[in-house]
């Protein structure tokens, strides 16, 4: 297909390398590739813009979120050193809107593991279960029906340890209607955190990656060893449980602050890789 300008402004890499996905592949023409479902996409950055040269555009457009009102948010940022440091570096980054059963398997395997290493089971989920995909060199990922049709065991094959038996009991409980990822969109954010605890391997943490990266909430801020450092440093030390923490976090984060988060996160792993952190 020809070329098609879908807009921006959009960061590509510093997007598909901050940790909110897993499964994305970097050209060595600088395009990437991916997949939407069953669908294989490939997309470039142009001068801030995206452009797609595979894919259907509605849909792409979508997933890479181009209607969030990024100076809006860009405003809404923290006048304070750490945030503004952070956003200077992420700028164009944006928060995806990813399929609801994909986001959630991949967070429940995240537990105790870097970005690496997640991306390795969830290509190796893919690989055993998933099905192939024309014009894509990895599968889709597997729908909740068919983990729950698989064992521990050939899970455990995939890299996931333990996590194994949390995503097999979640893919079964989706499987026989106990929760109905779609249906509980509609719930306020405080009670659609609760219900996505209720699967087995979904805590606080892991809960609010989900509601910020499938469920469109913005102002979800999950709490990992980065992120506590970060607000540890924001209030100059002082100490405070995960709730105090995340109270504190939603007061100073702004209205925004998933997005704000995430570019601590992200800004601080660059930092850490350049040997500055």
């Amino acid at each position: 297909m020809t070329p098609t300008k879908l807009g921006g402004p959009i960061d590509l890499d510093k997007t598909l390398l901050s940790g909110q996905v897993f499964h994305w592949t970097r050209c060595a023409d600088g395009s990437w590739s991916g997949l939407l479902g069953h669908e294989a996409v490939v997309v470039s950055e142009k001068n801030g813009q995206l452009i797609l040269h595979q894919g259907t555009a509605d849909r792409v457009a979508r997933y890479f979120a181009l209607d969030h009102p990024l100076e809006e948010i860009y405003a809404a940022f923290p006048e304070e050193p750490m945030s503004q440091s952070a956003l200077a570096a992420c700028r164009g980054l944006r928060i995806l809107r990813q399929p609801r059963w994909e986001c959630t398997a991949a967070f429940i395997t995240s537990s105790m593991k870097q970005v690496a290493h997640i991306r390795s089971m969830s290509l190796a989920i893919r690989s055993s279960f998933g099905e192939a995909v024309e014009g894509s060199e990895i599968n889709a990922y597997p729908a909740f029906e068919v983990l729950a049709k698989a064992t521990e065991p050939a899970l455990r094959a995939c890299g996931l340890g333990y996590r194994a038996e949390n995503l097999l009991k979640t893919a079964r409980l989706l499987a026989d209607g106990t929760i109905d990822l779609e249906a509980i969109a509609k719930q306020p954010t405080a009670r659609l955190r609760q219900t996505l605890q209720m699967l087995p391997g979904v805590g606080v943490k892991v809960a609010n990656c989900i509601l910020l990266f499938a469920y469109e909430r913005l102002d979800a801020v999950p709490i990992d060893t980065w992120i506590h450092r970060i607000l540890l440093a924001m209030r100059k030390g002082r100490k405070g449980t995960p709730a105090q923490l995340a109270t504190y976090a939603h007061r100073r984060l702004g209205p925004y602050a998933g997005y704000v988060q995430q570019y601590l996160f992200h800004h601080a792993r660059m930092m850490k890789k350049e040997g500055r952190g």
